[in-house]
Parts: C-alpha cells; structure tokens; sequence
C-alpha cells in the first residue's frame, strides 16, 4: 500500500476535483475599473464561458481610445474550456478511485501547466487588446498602449484597473491547492512515515484557510507613483514624497491624495461610506512612500510645512519625531480624531 493513499487523502482529492464544479455557476475572474466619472466602478466578470457585467459601457468608452469592441465571439477558448474543466473533474475523480500516489502526481503536473498556460493566453490577449489599436480613433496618444493588468492594479489614463480572481477563481485556487497538500502530505508520510490521518486532515484544512485568508487580505496600500500619480481629490499631479495619504476599500481600489486637507475633505464628502473602507494611511513625514495608519499616527500642523494645497499637516510614526521637526517649525502636534474635527477643514 506504499503507493496508495490514504481514505482521507482519497476523498480530499475527490473533494477538490468536485469543487470545480463552481465553475460553471460563478463567475472566475474580474476586472474592476474606478474613475472620477465613474466612483462607484465598471465590473466586468469573466465566466468560463461568457462575459457579463458592464461591458457595454466599458467598450463605449474603449471606442474612444481605439480598442476593439468586446464580445463572447473573441474568445474561442470559451468554446472548450468546459471540455477542459470536465476532463480535469473526472481525472480527479479517477485519482481519487484508484489511489495511486504517481497518478495524483500527473494530476497536478497537469493543472501547473495548465494554469501556466492559462495565464500566458490571458497576458497574450491583454497584449492584444491594449496594443492593436484602431488607428481612426478620435482619442490617439502616440506611443502610448491600454494594456490591462494581468494580475492586481495598473493606471490606464484616469482609470484605475484592478483584475483579480473572482469566487470560481478562488475556489479553483483551493482547491488545487488542496490537491498539491494532499500529495506533499503523502510524499512525506512516505519519506518518513510518521503522517497519520488526523495530520493529513490537519494540513489540508490549514492550506485550505491560508488560501481564504490570502483573498481576504489583499487590500493593502499602493506606493505613489510622483508625478504620474493624481489626487482623488484635488486632481492635482502628487510630486512631494513627504505629504499626503491613501484611503483603501474592501474591494481593494486605493484613493490618493496629495495633502492631508484633500484626504479629509474627501472623507466629509460623503464620496465614499465608512463601511466601505478598510484603511485610512498617511505618509510617513521621514520616509518616502512608508505609510502610518492614522491611529498610529502624530499629527503636526504647522503653516511652517508649505503642504501642497494648504492643508500644512505631516505625519509621524512617534510623537518624539513630530517634537524634533517641531522645535523648528513650531505648530501642534495632535491625532486623528482633533485632526479631522479641525475647523480649517470643514
């Protein structure tokens, strides 16, 4: 029985072989794009065989640019690819009967390169469609191409474009990984034979609730690009690396800004509710692009700062940095809360 695996292993492989099954129910991948004219965001959903969302609008404003127009019919991997996530279905399902350790290991060497070439196709398309463009366009920018990103966030003129995985996506991600546990899991209990069921199980569920834990926390910052990036509030270039901040969402999509009298002006706007943010950052006075949640921060105010629009604030990691460059330039040193509240920023 050395090269069989275990009941738990066998149904775990069952198991995950079984969830892509979601497949065909949800979608597998999205693009998000965020905008001054568009605040609430264009969603576009990829599904493995269809493409739903705004795409109307999306391919309305891609007109303008030059960008071919999106359809089902420029996809012909939509043809096959539920052929494809079938035959992977059932080579689980038969990995899962048979128990042979080397089949789960073909499995999964099948699933790296097809996730490999998976992306390729999807890097070769965004080639495509970001660069071949329709030279009648009434929008032309010489040089410049609309690539989208194939994974995460990228600056597309003054859309902001997120392409992450959607819940299929995430659920194929598990449970490939899952899959590729289980057969470590073996391997070692083979190499030194002291695995037992109740580990087996205890690995699986781990790598289960790390893959989970990863898509939930995906929200995380941006360094700012200086003199490309634009505030979200004042639309003015960022160019100093010592002032300003960000606001992150749930959903991911980062707001910048070039002083902190935009941030909080934003803020009492009411563009965004305060349910929907996950973080609110200020730029660390002393180091470039280092970010201070604005519970940790020290706040100095001072007209001695000559912030970007006026808003003559910095921020600190420690009270003791805001007194050093307050002996200079004198001023108040407070937190968030007296910060926001401050008059001069109704």
């Amino acid at each position: 029985m050395k090269n069989h695996l275990t009941t738990v292993s066998r149904i775990l492989v069952a198991f995950a072989s079984g969830a892509l099954v979601a497949v065909f129910f949800l979608p597998v991948w999205r693009i998000d794009l965020f905008a001054p004219q568009y605040p609430e965001g264009l969603t576009m959903f990829i599904w493995i065989n269809n493409i739903t969302g705004q795409v109307d609008i999306v391919n309305g404003l891609n007109h303008y640019i030059g960008m071919k127009h999106i359809s089902v019919d420029m996809f012909p991997e939509f043809k096959f690819l539920p052929y494809v996530v079938g035959f992977f279905m059932l080579l689980g399902m038969a990995v899962a009967i048979t128990g042979k350790r080397r089949f789960l290991f073909y499995y999964l060497a099948l699933t790296a390169i097809g996730g490999i070439l998976a992306m390729i196709d999807f890097y070769k398309w965004g080639y495509n469609y970001g660069h071949n463009l329709d030279p009648t366009a009434p929008i032309q920018v010489p040089g410049l191409s609309y690539q989208p990103p194939l994974f995460g966030h990228k600056r597309l003129l003054n859309f902001d474009a997120y392409s992450f995985p959607d819940i299929g996506g995430w659920i194929v991600i598990a449970a490939g990984v899952l899959a590729f546990t289980v057969w470590f899991v073996e391997w070692y209990h083979q190499r030194k034979a002291k695995t037992n069921l109740k580990s087996v199980t205890k690995v699986a569920v781990a790598a289960t609730l790390l893959v989970l834990l990863f898509s939930s926390c995906s929200n995380k910052p941006q360094p700012f690009d200086y003199g490309k990036d634009v505030c979200d509030n004042c639309k003015m270039t960022i160019v100093d690396p010592k002032f300003g901040g960000e606001i992150v969402t749930n959903k991911g999509k980062v707001y910048r800004f070039d002083d902190g009298a935009c941030m909080i002006h934003f803020l009492k706007s009411g563009n965004i509710k305060e349910t929907e943010i996950s973080q609110k950052l200020f730029i660390n006075f002393k180091k470039q692009n280092e970010f201070i949640q604005i519970s940790k921060a020290f706040f100095l105010l001072t007209p001695e700062l000559k912030t970007p629009m006026g808003g003559n604030v910095a921020a600190f990691i420690s009270q003791q940095q805001a007194e050093e460059i307050k002996k200079t330039t004198g001023g108040e040193i407070i937190r968030w809360n007296d910060l926001f509240n401050k008059s001069e920023y109704e």
